[in-house]
């Protein structure tokens, strides 16, 4: 019971702090993405092809979550998008007074969109709230098609999926088809994308939602 306790004033903590970064967007005009995934899902990648597409026609920015190391934070950097590293050292999410102290390193009249990328993890990114309008998780082809079976909590908490990998479809044992419905299944109104870093397919699709800036869903 104790630790109930405490998980649960450690969660209010976070949600207090969540609700001034979120008012801190609206007063700015960000909106702000929280990618989640599992490690290796593609997360970097897909941001690395959203700014080739969406290159001068809005204003990014990216938080970046690592365990360790600033290496996807260099990787988005070329494409000369404001980016701040969030090392934790081993913690396996990020919570909202990391993101609080991040945001003051940029220039956020200078935002239109912010990218907040998670570590990898599927647990316990879902249970905290960053003041992000919304989560977006990525799965991957090579995860398999049970995936939203497993990680639920994170397929309810997100509003927009991402299925990754598709030009891998003829080598692993994944039915894209159920994927789709087991995430359905447990989150009717998810908005899907099926994309490819590799061949590009998919990805104007994503980039169209992007900029119509229609994120109401």
């Amino acid at each position: 019971m104790s630790i109930i306790t405490i998980e649960r004033k450690v969660l209010e903590k976070n949600d207090q702090i969540a609700v001034g970064n979120r008012q801190l967007f609206q007063e700015h005009g960000i909106y702000a993405l929280n990618l989640v995934s599992s490690p290796g899902a593609g997360k970097t990648s897909i941001l690395e092809k959203t700014f080739q597409e969406l290159r001068g026609e809005m204003k990014f920015a990216v938080i970046e979550g690592d365990v360790q190391t600033d290496l996807d934070a260099r990787r988005v950097s070329q494409y000369g998008v404001s980016v701040v590293q969030i090392v934790t050292l081993g913690g396996c999410h990020l919570e909202a007074n990391l993101v609080r102290d991040a945001l003051k390193k940029l220039d956020l009249a200078a935002i239109e969109l912010l990218f907040i990328e998670n570590v990898g993890n599927l647990v316990c990114p879902s249970n905290y709230d960053l003041g992000e309008a919304m989560k977006v998780v990525v799965l991957s082809t090579t995860e398999g098609d049970d995936k939203p079976l497993k990680y639920p909590a994170m397929i309810r908490n997100s509003a927009v999926l991402l299925l990754n990998k598709i030009d891998l479809l003829p080598y692993v044992p994944c039915d894209l088809d159920a994927l789709r419905k087991n995430a359905l299944k447990i989150n009717p109104a998810l908005k899907i994308f099926e994309i490819s870093c590799i061949t590009g397919e998919g990805i104007p699709a994503w980039c169209n939602w992007l900029r119509k800036k229609d994120y109401s869903l």
